[in-house]
């Protein structure tokens, strides 16, 4: 058994001894001893008061340390960026926003996150030595592997930028990229749905897309494009021209901005998603009655989704989840109909409890991810006992 998995014991935040983790893992003791004793020198775990005695000194308690290292998570979307500092649980110790224009492009909205990550660590009595990984979601398709943004439709400047070596020219710390709504789903999971290993995000707003959790990891497929349900076509919508160029595209007739143009077409004031949303919370017939319909459409789209992953939540979230009775009862009215009864006998779809933070939420998680992974741990404890380098 490795040092990570003997952390692994611990990460859930329960104090343990020695003895204990002894026991659970059948490790010896002594073996169990040089485990703890290079986590407390990573500083991932530490003392935790004192357990009860049977007689004779109260044996230590040994528990997860959250506070030993700080990260960053960041949001950036089309007009707005916001950067959280959290610990190693996720708790979030300050957060930050401005009006950003992603179109911008890269150097002046990077410029923004360098900065708003050095006043986080420095606001928050932090020093940089501590800060152990960034997160970041950017509203566009990512090559996760090299944080490279991938043909990005609202990001002008911004096609295969090297965001990772960017950042860390100003911060020498590990940098993960992700588009924003894979960091929603992972925002979503970690801070409450935790114990659901199967999990589908959907963001509809400007745009549509899904991201997918399926036995508790991340899918995005073999080119990071896994969840771009935008582009599903929806069967009698052929007459509709996406902006990808295809016709009858889901994102054509069920986004934010086909629902307000479907507005104004009938002399309802709408320009954006967030106007729709708001047409619905006032009660406007017309509003209630385009986005209802939308749901449907979506309901479409997700009943095969639901056939295939098998989730047991399906979360609504972006712009247009203010409008989530409507929205959500279309949604469902279809899925019920037309997945398996199998598939949904136990399904779930709800709206986003996270809302707005989720994305912020879920590019720390990433970023924590990377920080206490099994790799991470085992290089960390592999430098504390590399040899030094004989003289010359």
């Amino acid at each position: 058994m490795r040092t990570s998995d003997v952390f692994d014991l611990l990460r859930d935040g329960q104090p343990r001894t020695r003895a204990d983790l002894a026991e659970v893992s059948g490790l010896a003791r002594s073996t169990i001893a040089s485990r703890i004793d290079a986590l407390m020198r990573l500083g991932l775990v530490a003392p935790y008061g004192g357990g009860r005695s049977t007689g004779g000194r109260p044996p230590a308690l040994i528990a997860f340390n959250p506070g030993a290292h700080v990260v960053v998570g960041v949001d950036l979307g089309a007009t707005h960026a916001v950067a959280a500092l959290s610990d190693l649980s996720g708790q979030v110790l300050g957060e930050v926003r401005a009006d950003l224009d992603i179109a911008d492009g890269p150097d002046p909205v990077l410029a923004w996150v360098t900065q708003a990550v050095r006043d986080l660590v420095g606001t928050h009595h932090r020093s940089m030595s501590e800060l152990a990984a960034i997160g970041m979601g950017l509203p566009g398709p990512v090559e996760h592997s090299t944080g490279r943004p991938i043909n990005p439709p609202i990001m002008p400047g911004w096609d295969r930028h090297d965001v990772v070596g960017h950042l860390r020219r100003e911060i020498d710390v590990p940098v993960l990229i992700d588009n924003d709504v894979n960091i929603m789903a992972l925002g979503e999971r970690h801070q409450h749905l935790p114990s659901e290993a199967d999990l589908v995000f959907i963001k509809v707003s400007t745009g549509i897309g899904a991201g997918i959790i399926s036995g508790g990891r991340l899918q995005r497929g073999a080119q990071g494009t896994a969840g771009d349900l935008g582009h599903v076509h929806v069967a009698g919508s052929d007459d509709v021209v996406c902006r990808c160029g295809n016709r009858g595209c889901l994102e054509a007739v069920a986004a934010g901005p086909a629902l307000a143009a479907s507005l104004r077409s009938s002399g309802v004031d709408a320009e954006t998603a967030h106007d729709v949303a708001q047409l619905v919370r006032a009660g406007d017939l017309n509003a209630v009655q385009v986005v209802r319909q939308a749901g449907r459409d979506l309901g479409e789209v997700v009943a095969t989704l639901v056939n295939l992953i098998n989730p047991s939540v399906v979360v609504i979230g972006g712009s247009l989840a203010v409008a989530d009775e409507q929205l959500i009862a279309g949604i469902r009215e279809i899925v019920y109909q037309r997945s398996l009864p199998l598939a949904t006998q136990h399904l779930r779809i709800v709206p986003s409890v996270a809302g707005e933070r989720a994305g912020v939420l879920g590019a720390a998680a990433m970023a924590i991810e990377h920080v206490l992974s099994p790799e991470a741990i085992e290089a960390s404890t592999l430098s504390l006992v590399e040899p030094a380098l004989p003289a010359g």
